[in-house]
């Protein structure tokens, strides 16, 4: 296959092309700034105003931040995490059938490094006690800007290595080949990098910012505890559910390999520091604001915190299960009894069970269930809550992504399958 024919040059560019692509970097990395700066142990506040604006600029600029041994302990942290991953046995599973026909394999070995590093975590805590921990809880911002560093050089790199010669073409994403360095660079060039065996976009997704936010979660409620004496029920409410969700990515690792992010997506700056960043350094939020601003909530409070988060989680889990065992195979008798339309390109839609509810079900079952864990927060103020807007804000683009690719895909048959299955989020509503 011809390279002009593989990688055809991209026409679309979502985010309004290199300026959105160059907005979003810039308020993507100041928004951990101002977080940081805005909500800490001393108060925890919107900046309204011109001076504390003008005190977070001022914040921003100091060069101590950039610490050379948090970009050498973040370094370590990537390396120990690609070792295990070569190191452990692993299931190699074969992904989806790309433009040239050809699949990939995958190394499946995500919960074992999470159990091998729980153990060093143990082995940690045994011989040096807590004081690990509250050195992370402590740095946590110079951290974050290691991984920074850390995320835009590999999209860097990544980027750079995409124009290496082969003797195949190098497969590049579809949205990622426009010729525009900045909008190429931020988007991913190249579909699916790789060291050896070592699927990049597959791995930072998983592996280095998934168990780092549980780091962070731990971290932060031993400072707490080590500060006030205890530990919240708040805490407790925020901090587990958010460690079932980490442990449940890994134990369905596979299901990750049929997800936009490795199938169409290349890998750039946005998933770089989307999953290197952004997911430990704002997903922790909550556990670390009440690090050091406890909330203690009501018994009846605690019920309905925990039940809305089980309620979500279950449908965000059992849709996704529903979804994949009938993806792998429509004759389980678990899905076999699930009513579904064949499309003209041989897709099956499903019209009943979780997927005849609501065409994004699961994506209503993952956004109450990080509402549930801002809740646990309390009610002191709204930066707490920026996770479940943010997050509403990134189910809605993604809604709006996975409804144009399959107007494109199905055609008329898309719109056969709207009229069976009416609502996008939840039934009889919307």
């Amino acid at each position: 296959m011809a390279s002009t024919e593989l990688n055809p040059r991209t026409v679309h560019r979502d985010f309004f092309g290199a300026t959105g692509s160059l907005a979003v970097m810039l308020g993507t990395v100041s928004v951990v700034f101002i977080w940081y700066f805005s909500c800490n142990e001393t108060a925890c506040q919107l900046p309204l105003t011109a001076t504390q604006w003008s005190l977070i600029l001022q914040q921003a600029l100091d060069p101590s931040y950039v610490s050379s041994a948090a970009l050498l302990y973040y370094s370590l942290w990537w390396l120990w995490l690609a070792a295990l991953f070569f190191i452990i046995p692993a299931k190699v599973v074969d992904g989806v059938v790309l433009r040239d026909g050809r699949r990939l394999q995958y190394r499946l070995n995500g919960l074992s490094s999470l159990l091998v590093t729980v153990g060093v975590w143990a082995v940690v805590w045994l011989v040096w006690g807590t004081q690990p921990y509250l050195w992370i809880a402590d740095h946590y911002f110079e951290l974050a800007i290691a991984s920074i560093i850390f995320a835009t050089t590999q999209a860097l790199l990544v980027y750079l290595y995409s124009f290496r010669s082969s003797p195949k073409p190098v497969m590049l994403a579809l949205a990622g080949n426009s010729g525009n360095p900045i909008y190429d660079f931020f988007i991913g060039r190249e579909l699916n990098p790789r060291v050896g065996p070592l699927d990049l976009k597959c791995f930072c997704e998983l592996r280095p910012g998934i168990i780092g936010w549980m780091l962070l979660n731990i971290s932060f409620a031993i400072k707490q505890q080590h500060r006030f004496g205890h530990i919240s029920n708040s805490m407790w409410l925020a901090i587990v559910p958010q460690l079932v969700y980490c442990v449940d990515t890994l134990v369905f690792e596979r299901n990750v390999l049929t997800t936009m992010d490795i199938v169409t997506d290349g890998f750039g700056w946005m998933l770089s520091f989307g999953d290197l960043t952004w997911v430990p350094a704002m997903y922790s939020l909550q556990a670390r604001y009440l690090a050091f601003h406890p909330v203690y909530h009501s018994s009846l409070a605690c019920w309905a915190i925990a039940l809305l988060g089980t309620a979500s989680f279950l449908v965000f889990r059992l849709s996704n299960s529903q979804k994949n065992a009938f993806r792998t195979n429509p004759n389980d008798p678990a899905v076999s009894h699930l009513r579904y339309i064949t499309t003209e390109s041989g897709s099956k839609l499903l019209v009943s069970g979780w997927w005849g509810m609501a065409r994004h079900i699961n994506y209503t079952g993952d956004w109450f269930f990080g509402l549930a864990q801002c809740l646990a927060a309390g009610y002191d103020t709204p930066m707490v809550y920026f996770f479940s807007a943010y997050f509403l804000v990134l189910l809605l683009h993604r809604n709006h992504r996975d409804e144009c690719k399959c107007r494109e895909k199905y055609k008329k048959d898309w719109i056969r399958y709207c009229q069976l299955v009416p609502y996008m989020f939840i039934p009889y509503v919307i």
